[in-house]
């Protein structure tokens, strides 16, 4: 099995799939609680639609890009790599921005859907449109920055990738349903905080992969047109990369064990250029400051609500 395409999907969806599942459960039993489970068939639904929904949107832009796969167009190779390197753009963003805003509001998303809810309940007739609102939504957005984030490894295939997400929505489908169903105490705070960790390193990754998917379009396009060629000074293999920090392909690829894990999870790579370096230490400096930062409001918070309480 391809570690490199499998694992860092199966983090990924594991991750955001258990924050779906957390909306998913926190409805159900407030429901529960209000004696309404006869509008559980609309929490199925807006599940059902928003997995759904994001398949379809996966397929189309997956499509997209096979059709540029399989194009003999002149410049449509260049135009398949700014696109890789586009959906990777986009993926780093929305991953990044969607770990730290849910560290932050994490402490107050269980009265958010409550009151969420208690609305929706209020409303009656519109009850259950509501209640399929809010999960098509929770799980469209947690689908949705799946896909891209498969969309932004499309070189890796298919395949492994789609293994890789269905074993990490089944996994976090399994937290759920052991923590609001059985009543198995899971240190939840403890799973996201691991788990973001990994998130941050993993996308990491992509933004090196980025800078590769642009700097081969660029390599692609001064060796096409002439026009072009000045773009492209160097004959190292890289244009806009700077010089290569190492080749360790001899010793440690990152296609066989260990360094495929090491990829797959640490954004490891074989051959190395200076700008990609400096690419990965700044957004793990600026980005993991940053949810470090938040991990360290929420205690603050939580300490500051203990005393205020004692």
């Amino acid at each position: 099995m391809n570690l490199s395409a499998t694992l860092p999907t199966f983090v990924v969806t594991l991750r955001e799939g258990f924050e779906a599942a957390l909306v998913v459960g926190i409805v159900l039993a407030c429901l529960n609680k209000a004696q309404q489970t006869n509008l559980y068939r609309w929490v199925y639904l807006g599940i059902g639609g928003g997995i759904f929904a994001s398949i379809m949107l996966g397929l189309f832009l997956g499509g997209v890009l096979q059709g540029l796969e399989t194009s003999d167009g002149l410049y449509t190779p260049i135009l398949k790599e700014v696109l890789e390197g586009l959906f990777g753009v986009v993926a780093i963003a929305m991953l990044s921005w969607m770990l730290i805003w849910m560290t932050q509001q994490a402490k107050s998303i269980k009265s958010d859907v409550e009151g969420a809810i208690s609305t929706a309940l209020k409303a009656n007739r519109n009850a259950g449109k509501a209640i399929f609102i809010l999960i098509f939504i929770a799980v469209l957005r947690e689908g949705f920055e799946t896909v891209l984030f498969i969309l932004a490894k499309f070189q890796e295939g298919w395949t492994f990738p789609a293994l890789g997400a269905i074993a990490g929505l089944v996994s976090a489908a399994a937290l759920g349903f052991l923590l609001f169903r059985w009543g198995v105490k899971i240190d939840i705070r403890l799973f996201f905080q691991v788990m973001g960790i990994f998130l941050i390193l993993i996308v990491g990754g992509l933004v090196m992969s980025a800078l590769k998917h642009f700097d081969g379009a660029i390599v692609m396009l001064s060796q096409l047109d002439f026009h072009y060629a000045y773009l492209c000074h160097t004959s190292g293999g890289s244009c806009i990369l700077g010089p290569q920090v190492w080749d360790t392909s001899a010793f440690l690829p990152d296609r066989e064990f260990p360094g495929i894990i090491l990829k797959s999870l640490f954004g490891y790579r074989e051959n190395l250029y200076l700008v990609q370096a400096i690419g990965y230490v700044m957004f793990l400096l600026i980005i993991g400051g940053a949810y470090f930062q938040s991990l360290g409001g929420r205690s603050v918070s939580t300490a500051k609500n203990k005393a205020s309480v004692s």
